[in-house]
């Protein structure tokens, strides 16, 4: 008898998730230097961390031998502050990710359903099929999710609704009055899950936090990852009713953020010039390589987060070639979007690299013939 005769049967069917292709591989198997290679693949921040919060960190690293706040209550009064609600209302995640781990646990098993996007976050995908969940997949209106049709796919089975917005991998924001009325009209057996990973980039990212205090069952995911530059450190949030923060606090394992990640997060939500900053340029960015791959002819959607979605024909093709020149970015097989890359907005110097590395082939290279 092997391992996988003892394993819980969804174990086996569950697909493994592939992240980016990190730096260092690339490097190695093309002959850069490791700062040679421009890694647009992640939605990472190219101008790294948070300054405030990398002086906080390194801190922090002096007291490493002690164990971090299990509760991370100073990181969640923080976010209090931030988001003008109580620390009772947030719960702490290694990264968002975790926090759709901890909905799962809570909320999930065989016979119910979990509504999403035929092009969302694979991760809502996974932990629903990880927890015997029935998915329910809505194709896309475009590049946006159609929140009308997963209303009306909603049944007395379902039990979370996810919608990012922006979407991860398409870019594309829904409006904030049609999510909020989506929260409002939702049965009460429904749980909606709104995943604000790239909230920062917007001018004017939805409010539920009305919602929320109506009653209405909503619960908001935030992430360090993205404008504030500390994806390494892998801390997040999520934010809703007490009573459902509650739940979620019951299968949180204790300790779950690190001591240095809770003391980069407090500071960084004080950093209010860099996240201006980095939002300032990245729609620089956005709007440099928009224009710069429409104009090689290669269709591309901007979106309203940190990257674009560009169609090249053969995603792979293309994000082969790329790296040759040292550059890395995301092939979209895995949402069904082979013809795709996604492209990280990086510095000047970088996107303006990217753009040239684009040019050096010819468009039949990456259009099927």
């Amino acid at each position: 008898m092997n391992y996988a005769d003892l394993a819980n049967a969804g174990v086996l069917a569950q697909p493994v998730y592939e992240p980016g292709k990190p730096i260092s591989q690339v490097a190695q198997e093309y002959g850069f230097l490791p700062e040679e290679v421009a890694k647009l693949a992640s939605n990472e921040n190219p101008y790294g961390p948070s300054p405030k919060a990398k002086a906080a960190g390194q801190a922090q690293l002096e007291q490493a031998h002690i164990y971090p706040d299990g509760s991370g209550q100073l990181l969640r009064e923080a976010i209090a502050i931030e988001r003008d609600i109580l620390p009772e209302c947030v719960v702490l995640g290694n990264g968002s990710n975790e926090i759709i781990e901890l909905l799962g646990h809570v909320f999930l098993r065989p016979g119910v359903e979990v509504v999403l996007g035929a092009k969302a976050f694979i991760v809502y995908k996974l932990v629903a099929r990880l927890f015997g969940a029935t998915v329910v997949e809505i194709p896309m209106d475009g590049f946006s999710h159609d929140l009308k049709a997963m209303q009306a796919a909603v049944t007395e089975e379902t039990r979370l609704l996810f919608v990012a917005s922006p979407n991860n991998p398409t870019g594309a924001a829904n409006a904030a009055e049609d999510l909020l009325a989506l929260a409002e009209d939702l049965p009460e057996h429904v749980i909606l899950c709104l995943d604000e990973a790239y909230a920062e980039y917007l001018d004017a990212a939805p409010d539920m936090r009305a919602a929320i205090s109506e009653g209405h069952k909503v619960i908001c995911l935030r992430t360090f990852s993205k404008i504030y530059g500390l994806g390494g450190l892998r801390v997040g949030y999520g934010y809703g009713n007490r009573d459902l923060v509650d739940l979620l606090q019951r299968v949180r394992q204790p300790f779950n953020i690190n001591s240095v990640a809770q003391a980069a997060a407090i500071a960084a939500l004080k950093d209010i010039d860099f996240c201006q900053g980095c939002r300032r340029e990245n729609a620089i960015g956005r709007e440099v390589l928009d224009s710069g791959l429409n104009a090689m002819g290669l269709e591309t959607f901007g979106g309203s987060a940190n990257f674009v979605l560009t169609k090249v024909g053969n995603g792979n093709a293309c994000f082969k070639a790329l790296q040759s020149k040292g550059i890395i970015v995301r092939p979209l097989n895995i949402y069904g979007m082979p013809e795709y890359v996604r492209i990280t907005i990086g510095t000047p110097q970088e996107n303006t690299r990217l753009l040239k590395a684009m040019k050096t082939w010819s468009l039949s290279e990456f259009m099927p013939a």
